[in-house]
């Protein structure tokens, strides 16, 4: 990639960077959660730090944000954030369908401060196989900055329309530990699998192994065996 573009993507991710982490720390001191919240809350302010910058980015820096602030908020609640803030390390830009156009196979085009850029893409297999089986691009992506090999990663998210399924009928099955009853055309079959027997059975096989062994080595001596047998090796 020329130096020239990739400058304008490394402005590109700090810009998008700095609205992310200004986003975060405002929805964990506010607990919030929901996209749509911090987004009437804080869009048109993160929206004027970056005038230049086409309006999406700040719609996209608030989804990103929110999940952030959602996936944090959760593991503080039980117990496992270390730390009093989530840290935004590694940024993947976000992008909806106004920011960015796939340019048939060979090239993306993407919305930028210094007006559109076109970049083109290599396909891997991955992709094609995709695309060879009716697979057509969703509009949302994400993008990201490889400093070392000076290029773009492309998240692509790929869907597929289906048709309805409708079900001719309906089989209606009951399971329990000892049958399974189906009910087909009105009339009952019942299934008999004897499963509770098959537990039981080894349950009190172990048991009878479990005593033989505390009887000769002493009380938990049957569950002590393996780990430090482990142990000596």
């Amino acid at each position: 990639m020329p130096r020239r573009t990739f400058r304008i993507f490394v402005e590109l991710e700090g810009m998008y960077r700095n609205m992310v982490e200004q986003l975060v720390l405002y929805a964990v001191n506010n607990n919030i959660t929901k996209f749509t919240r911090l987004k009437a809350e804080k869009y048109c302010e993160v929206r004027s730090l970056y005038p230049q910058l086409p309006s999406h980015y700040a719609y996209t820096a608030c989804q990103d944000a929110a999940e952030r602030a959602h996936s944090f908020l959760r593991m503080r609640k039980i117990g496992r954030a270390r730390k009093a803030y989530p840290e935004v390390r590694g940024v993947s830009t976000w992008l909806d369908d106004h920011l960015w156009r796939a340019e048939g196979l060979t090239s993306i085009s993407l919305a930028t401060h210094r007006g559109r850029v076109n970049v083109s893409i290599e396909l891997n297999k991955h992709f094609l196989r995709y695309v060879n089986r009716g697979w057509r691009l969703a509009s949302e992506a994400k993008v990201k900055l490889d400093r070392r090999e000076r290029r773009l990663v492309f998240y692509l998210a790929f869907r597929k329309e289906v048709s309805e399924y409708r079900p001719k009928a309906y089989i209606t099955v009951d399971v329990n530990e000892d049958a399974e009853a189906v009910l087909v055309d009105g009339v009952v079959y019942l299934l008999e699998t004897d499963l509770s027997r098959v537990t039981l059975g080894y349950y009190y096989r172990r048991k009878r192994v479990h005593e033989k062994y505390d009887r000769a080595y002493g009380p938990g001596s049957s569950q002590r065996g393996g780990c430090s047998g482990a142990g000596q090796q």
